[in-house]
């Protein structure tokens, strides 16, 4: 294993690490708000 191409490869790795658990931050928010703006209580 060449410990120069990891030390070049990690920093990209870890960019595309940090985007992808922001995606599904966003998708995350995205979900509860349509929740809260479209819920329906029935407690009439």
């Amino acid at each position: 294993m060449n410990i120069a191409s990891l030390a070049t490869t990690l920093p990209m790795m870890l960019v595309g690490m940090l985007g992808i658990f922001l995606v599904i931050g966003v998708i995350i928010l995205a979900v509860y708000l349509l929740n809260k703006v479209t819920h329906h209580s029935n407690e009439s």
